[in-house]
Formats: structure tokens, sequence, C-alpha cells
């Protein structure tokens, strides 16, 4: 028996969403298996609260599945299907019609109206769903520049459409972009400082009239072929990224005055991680090449979202605390093992940065049934964060990180883990995520070192 879980607001087609997986079901019984394990520790609600309503359908008999996973009976309830017969067939025909509806019905509020607040519900909780995209956003640079890149990003979402791809209105972004860059030329260099003015200057140029700029990508659309569009794509994004980070020097923000001692990373930092076999096998590289006994992996760490977080794991990365260090395997992580560095590093607040806001949140979480969602999501695979101290979830651990690994099998409906919104998330892999998957429980870290970001790092003052 399979059972069709949905959850709806009103049948119009931007807020009802239609999960199409099915879940099996033994002994009438309602339940996601929750993410747990040693190192992450319970939370309050694995299972979002905003999942006030989970409606499942089976053999024509309605029931409603709570969070706690007990059934109750639908009849008699404030909808009265099985009293009111009538009114339940004529709600099924209004969705019929919804569904197959290019046009939303408006105005028509029906007595069928649970409520679906969750943002996990929402087909439009779009998030970053790689670490480079999601590193790119975070860059706290120049408005009109966040302005380019937004035009440009919207390029990529309209390559996922099937068959006839909107070319025309690709290039009608692009052109929009050019226009910003070539109006707004003064304001885009004089927000990089003025030591950096002459390299801005170079990578402005590149950006607006490179071959590998604007310009090239107006041309690879004009081709219509969307393969030369997307590596184009890719190109400009990266020039954009490049001319944001000479724009953000530095934190954009005051920190609190009783974190002023703590250590912290004002920009971004490049660590590499050499990982070993413990039980003396070997890499298996996916794109060829011979098996190694040690694969490399390349974390960015933002001090632009978690400044604190990141200059606790920075400082402890070049005082080498993390050599020598073993790991653990997980379903859904990786992690390190803190008992081998149980005295070092400081424990630092829950540190997490809201999208829209300009500074994060300390020893909070975010509420992501109220549209609360991170600049740093964890819903990424890759994605590099710190565990929880032990003592309380309102800090991270001194010492113990892990890899997230997303998988949207385990995760809410609109592609949010369970977990968002809980961790300190401060950085992603972005060279090595083939090799995150093969990481057995055992292995270990031969060394960790800094590559890029040493000179961002601010260490606390020797009392």
């Amino acid at each position: 028996m399979a059972l069709i879980l949905f959850a709806a607001s009103n049948f119009s087609p931007n807020k009802f969403f239609l999960n199409s997986r099915l879940w099996s079901a033994k002994s009438n019984a309602c339940s996601v298996a929750p993410f747990n394990n040693r190192i992450y520790r319970q939370s309050k609600s694995r299972i979002s609260p905003g999942f006030n309503r989970i409606w499942a359908i089976s053999n024509g008999l309605s029931q409603e599945c709570n969070n706690d996973g007990n059934h109750r009976s639908q009849t008699g309830s404030r909808m009265g299907i099985a009293r009111q017969p009538f009114v339940g067939a004529l709600a099924a025909v209004f969705l019929c019609i919804q569904l197959i509806s290019p046009v939303a019905f408006t105005g028509h509020e029906f007595w069928y109206n649970p409520t679906a607040e969750a943002v996990l519900y929402s087909p439009d909780a779009k998030i970053p769903r790689t670490g480079e995209l999601a590193l790119r956003r975070a860059i706290p640079a120049n408005a009109y520049m966040k302005t380019i890149e937004d035009s440009l990003e919207q390029i990529a979402y309209l390559l996922r459409i099937p068959q006839r791809k909107p070319y025309g209105t690709m290039e009608g972004n692009v052109k929009k972009a050019l226009k910003i860059s070539v109006d707004e030329k003064e304001s885009i260099l004089s927000s990089v400082p003025v030591d950096l003015r002459e390299k801005g200057s170079l990578i402005y140029e590149s950006l607006t009239n490179g071959k590998d700029g604007l310009k090239g990508l107006i041309e690879a659309i004009k081709e219509n072929d969307a393969d030369k569009v997307s590596v184009s794509l890719s190109s400009v994004l990266d020039i954009v990224a490049d001319l944001e980070l000479l724009q953000a020097p530095g934190l954009s923000f005051l920190l609190p005055e009783q974190y002023a001692n703590y250590p912290r990373l004002t920009g971004r930092a490049v660590v590499e991680f050499e990982i070993e076999k413990g039980d003396g096998s070997t890499f298996s590289p996916i794109f060829g090449g011979q098996p190694r006994k040690s694969a490399t992996i390349q974390v960015v760490v933002d001090g632009y979202s978690a400044p604190l977080t990141a200059g606790n794991f920075t400082k402890l990365v070049a005082d080498g605390a993390y050599n020598g260090v073993k790991l653990y395997s997980t379903d859904q992580a990786i992690l390190s093992d803190a008992g081998d560095g149980k005295d070092k590093g400081i424990s630092v607040p829950l540190e997490i940065m809201p999208s829209g806001q300009f500074e994060p949140l300390y020893k909070t979480t975010l509420n992501v049934q109220d549209g609360e969602l991170p600049v740093l999501p964890l819903s990424v695979y890759g994605a590099f964060v710190m565990a929880h101290s032990e003592v309380s979830d309102e800090y991270s651990s001194p010492n113990q990180f892990f890899f997230y690994l997303y998988d949207k099998r385990n995760s809410g409906l609109g592609g949010l883990s369970f977990d968002e919104g809980q961790f300190s998330v401060l950085g992603y892999t972005t060279a090595g995520r083939d090799i995150l998957s093969q990481i057995k429980t055992g292995d270990m870290i031969r060394s960790a070192k800094l590559l890029d970001g040493e000179n961002r790092l601010v260490r606390p003052k020797e009392s």
C-alpha cells in the first residue's frame, strides 16, 4: 500500500504543492526517520513544526497525520467530507481544475484550507544548491554588482527549461547586466579600495569587454547552444565574484563587544585537507587516474557570514590542531573526532546570518517555517559545518566539524534539510567533493593547512 503525502493551502498553483514521492505505510503509521547519530544531538523537532498537517489519501479514506505520528479520522471534522459528499465532490472538482488550469483561481477561499506555511512545502524555496553559488551570494559587495549577479543567475534557471529554451530572455538578462556595468562603472570601481583599484579595473574590463565576459556570453546565446551558454555563464560569474571580493576587503558590520577578543576571520580562507585511508586501502578517482592512498579536499571558509566560527576554525588549522585527527562516517555526515582535540579551540556561540540581514545572529536558530533562511545553507552537498557543543546547542563545538552529505531524498518537501538553520555553517567543499563519499570511519586527516587567508585571520590579543 502506498500513501501519497501532500500539503495544500488554497487551491492555487502558486500555493499548492504536490509531493510525488510515495511513502510506504506500515501498520497504518505515518513517520519520517529522524536525522540522528553520535554527534548530531536530537533537535527539538526533527520534523518541522510547520508540518501541521500531512494528508494521507488511501483507499478513498481521508486521514490526518500529525507530527507525532498519531492519526485521527477526518469523519465529522471541520471539513465534513463524510457528512457532506457533495461538498467533497465539489472540492475535488475545483482541485482538478486548478491542477490543469494555467490560471490561478483567486478570491475562492474554500472550507478545505489546512495551513501550509512551512517553507519546506514551498516549491519557491530557492536556496543555493552548490557551494560556489552560496559563497558568491554571501559576498557583501556593491549593490549594482549584486543586481548584475542576480540577472545572470536567472539564466542558470532558464537553462534548466527542457526543449525550447528562452534564449531571447537570456540575451535580455545579459544586456541588462552589461548596461548596469557600463552606466555604473564609477560606482562599481569606487567600491574597490584604492590600493586594489588597478586590479579592480582590469577585472572590470574583462567583465565588460573581454572574450570571457558579458559580450562573449551574448555571442554564445546567439548560437542557441545551451552547453556553450552554460560554460560562458560560469566564466562570467567567476569574474563577477572576483570583482565582488575586491569590494569586500573586510567585515561590513561590527562584532558584539562581548566577542571582541575572539579570533575572527575578516574575509575568505581556503583550507586543504589531506585524507589518508585508515585501513590501508585507496581512494578511487571518479574521473580517471590511478588509485591513491591519500586524497585532498579543499574548503572555502567564509568569514563574511560567520566571522567568529570561521576565525576559531582557521586558527586551529594554522596551529596544526587537525593533523592526525580521525574521521567518522555516517549516512549524512563525515565528522571529525572531538576527542583528538578536546582541549583545543574555544566554544563559539551559535552563529548564523539570516538571508537579507547584514550581521549574524548569535545563540539563535532560524525558523524556516516562517521564511527564515541562512545566507550559508546547510542543504548543500559538502557543506562545512561546526557540530554543536556537548554542553549547549546555543554554542558550537570548540573544534569538532562535519562535512554534510546532503541528500534530497532525506530532506523536506522543499528540498531543505530538517536541520536547516540549526547549525553554524562556515563554508563549502569546492574541490574533492567526489572524495567525501569514499571516506570511512577510521580514515584520518594527515594534514590540514591554510592555502589562503591567514592574513585575514585576526587572533585574540594576548593578555
